[in-house]
């Protein structure tokens, strides 16, 4: 099966048990900004991922190999002296059970991401109070990441850590900036985890456990029984449609999933009912129409 999200990701070198969960790959482009000193961005990627990396995000041990790999992708749209005017790309994935096929599990992209930094800043990330909102963005999305991969393995297994995101959100709701507010209609972070913890969405997040758990994770041991638990899955997100403003939830799935459901059901023959989960995906996400085409 084909990998969709490659990530070069570097292995940190540590002892054999580690207690930190996320492998990240942190990246700053700044190819917008012209100046001749590129020195602040990289020492602010050397920090990020020093910081992502071996903060413990959890009270849980990981193993090396047990660790979430993700990418933090930030794109610099302006500078003006130590304020910064940026947009984030958070990826992460998952690996399946008995093979080297590793499954996205998000692929957001938050474009209203603006943050102070003087270089050699130390990031620290305080749950108990807003300090910074580079440190708090970061911090949310890393809680995240850890909430939505335990909700792979388990039913709800990462309500504590979207918990702790958030925790996060409550407390940079203080600095006004918008990605934190409860603005009706809004894309922004507020609405992710909100939506996430919210009640009226345990089916998506009973969703990400069945797509995955026993799904791809049955897919070497019974082919066929695993591509229709996962058509039974996809097909479950028309309940989710005009529940939310805009369908963001949906779009969050999809934007992970997309590439992968069309090369899953483009192999081998249709399932019995891959026709309704077309017109599910055709209903639910139009804009992907092109997309969806490619399926068998």
């Amino acid at each position: 099966m084909r990998k969709f999200f490659i990530f070069a990701l570097t292995l940190l070198v540590t002892t054999a048990v580690s207690s930190q969960e996320l492998n990240a790959l942190v990246t700053i482009n700044s190819d917008k900004i012209q100046s001749s000193n590129k020195q602040v961005y990289e020492t602010l990627q050397s920090s990020l991922t020093e910081f992502i990396n071996q903060k413990q995000w959890t009270n849980k041990t990981f193993k090396i190999q047990e660790r979430i790999n993700c990418a933090f992708t930030i794109i610099i749209n302006e500078q003006n002296g130590n304020n910064f005017s940026a947009s984030l790309q958070v990826q992460a994935t998952r690996p399946v059970y008995k093979s080297s096929y590793t499954t996205p599990i998000l692929n957001i992209n938050d474009i209203n991401f603006n943050f102070k930094y003087n270089e050699f800043d130390p990031l620290i990330y305080n749950p108990n109070s807003y300090d910074s909102n580079l440190v708090s963005v970061i911090a949310f999305y890393a809680y995240v990441i850890v909430g939505v991969d335990a909700d792979t393995f388990a039913k709800k297994g990462g309500e504590k850590y979207l918990k702790q995101a958030e925790n996060a959100m409550l407390q940079a709701q203080s600095n006004g900036e918008s990605g934190w507010q409860n603005n009706i209609g809004k894309q922004n972070r507020f609405s992710l985890i909100d939506n996430l913890l919210s009640q009226k969405f345990t089916v998506l997040r009973n969703i990400y456990y069945n797509y995955h758990r026993n799904g791809f994770d049955s897919f070497a041991e019974n082919k066929d029984k695993a591509k229709e638990t996962i058509e039974t899955n996809v097909i479950q997100l028309d309940r989710l449609h005009n529940i939310t403003v805009g369908n963001y939830m949906i779009r969050i799935f999809l934007d992970a999933k997309g590439d992968e459901i069309v090369n899953v059901f483009s192999d081998g023959k249709p399932t019995r009912n891959q026709q309704k989960m077309i017109q599910v995906l055709q209903k639910i996400a139009p804009t992907y129409e092109d997309k969806w085409k490619k399926i068998n």
